[in-house]
Parts: C-alpha cells; structure tokens; sequence
C-alpha cells in the first residue's frame, strides 16, 4: 500500500468526520493525556494497523504508538494490537476513522485467509477483483494481501481484460485482441474471457497472456486447461463460492479471482479503549 496516496485517503476521511471540529472531544482540555488501547473483539487477521499512526500524525500533536501485532497476524478476542498515548481529543478524533478502515480491512484479510485455507492448493492461489468500494480499493487490495492472497489488475489502467462486450463490439477474440495490442505496451498483459471450447482455442491462437475461465465447473476446466500453453496464465471466476471452492483444489488453474472477498465483507469487530475508561466487555 502506498503510504502517500493512502495517507491522501485518510486525511480526507478524517476532514468528512471532523468538520469544522469535534464537538464532543471540546470537554477536554487540549493538552490532557491519555493512553488508549485497540483491542480485538473477535477472532480473524489482522489488516490496517498502520493507518493508526498515519492518522494520528494526519491530526499533529505529540503521539506515540506501541504495536502489540503485525499485519498478517492472527488475532484472538482480546487481543492487544495497540496502544496509543497522547492528547485524549486527538485519540478520539482518529477512533473512528482508523476502526472504520481496520475492522473492514481485518474483515477482508479474514475472509482471504478463509478462502485460502478452504481451497488448500499448492497450484492454485485465490485473487480478488475489482468489485470493491469507491475509495477503499487500494486499501480493501492490500487487506487481500494480508489474508495471503494476491492482487489482480488495480483498475482499467494496469491491465486489458477483454469480456464478452468487447468481444462483441470487435467482432472476435482475435481482432480484440489485435486492436488491444495494437493500443498499449509491450509490458501491459492482455487477459481473455472464454466462456466455450472454442473460445479458449481462440484465445491462445490470438496470443492472450492470460485466459479466465468463465463459470466453468472444476471438470470442465481441467479439460480446458489441456488446450492452454503452459507459458498462457490461467484464472477461473463466476460460480465459484467459499461452500464449493474446495472442490476447485485440484483443477490446475492458476488462480481463482473472487469477488466476494471485498463486496460481501463482514468487519472484523475491533474496540478502541481509553484507560480509566467504563466500557466494558466479556472476554
């Protein structure tokens, strides 16, 4: 994750939630101290625990951040994952912007981690897609990473993927693929999407770098695998779900690009409490 364009992020997140400023944190005297503390209220991975520093030092004033975990960590309920002291209306004006981003982020890393685990392939790795949220993409990509899966395309500006609508509009799969080659680079990868036998076959004859494989079944798709070069990227997508993402394990593909693990995540709930504080919770 880019900590500049990230720390651009934030900064405007922070200015959506503080305003002109935060009207409850006005009881306190500027200067006054606090420790507080992020606490895992659930059992997952953690993601985003940078961005507490980040946003602290987006709000100025002295701070200082002990980390309790890593990205990548599992966390256990009741787990410490940080401790924060510094002036108590700076701490709480970052609270709920930094657990906004964590416990989605976290969420997404738990899910990854999920998914990995249920696939259990030493061939196959799970990637994510683009289908994330407006202004959350290189935070909820990065989240992927932390859960051990890996990143497809960044946006529409990092790589071609050629669907059935620009397919149709060409005419085929190769003049597609010729008019795509024709337009960018040589180091950008040009990925097809082949929902048929005859596709595929297109496909490699029109030199794709990578062929996705389109709500195909695991059978079908070890068929159509023996129609890929081995130096062509292979990716399967659609109909693939975490119930049956186990029966994919021994497929061939080369990865699984899954959209739910960023539309359809559950945040990973995640407390942020002041020392003295009277909030309590079970363990």
């Amino acid at each position: 994750m880019n900590q500049l364009k990230a720390k651009k992020a934030i900064e405007s997140f922070l200015l959506e939630d503080l305003g002109e400023q935060d009207l409850s944190s006005s009881i306190f005297d500027k200067d006054a101290e606090g420790v507080g503390t992020f606490v895992a209220k659930s059992d997952g991975v953690l993601s985003g625990v940078q961005i507490i520093e980040w946003a602290y030092q987006l709000l100025g004033g002295n701070f200082s951040v002990k980390y309790g975990k890593k990205d990548g960590d599992s966390l256990k309920k009741g787990d410490i994952i940080a401790t924060v002291k510094g002036s108590i209306p700076t701490l709480l004006m970052g609270e709920r912007v930094i657990l906004n981003l964590m416990q989605r982020m976290s969420g997404i890393a738990t899910l990854t981690k999920r998914a990995v685990d249920q696939l259990n392939s030493g061939v196959t790795q799970i990637a994510d897609t683009r289908k994330t949220m407006p202004g959350l993409r290189q935070f909820d990509k990065y989240a992927v990473t932390c859960g051990g899966g890996k990143n497809h395309r960044f946006g529409l500006y990092d790589a071609v993927m050629l669907k059935d609508n620009h397919i149709a509009y060409a005419g085929s799969i190769e003049k597609a693929v010729a008019a795509a080659r024709a337009k960018v680079g040589h180091t950008v990868k040009i990925e097809v999407e082949t929902e048929t036998e005859a596709q595929v076959v297109e496909a490699v004859k029109a030199g794709a770098d990578i062929i996705m494989l389109d709500n195909c079944p695991p059978e079908v798709i070890k068929e159509r695998i023996k129609l890929i070069p081995a130096s062509i990227i292979t990716e399967a997508s659609g109909g693939i779900t975490l119930d049956n993402l186990h029966t994919f394990k021994d497929s061939g593909v080369g990865y699984i690009s899954l959209g739910c693990l960023t539309h359809s995540v559950m945040a990973l709930d995640i407390s942020f409490n002041l020392e003295g504080g009277t909030k309590t919770w079970t363990y």
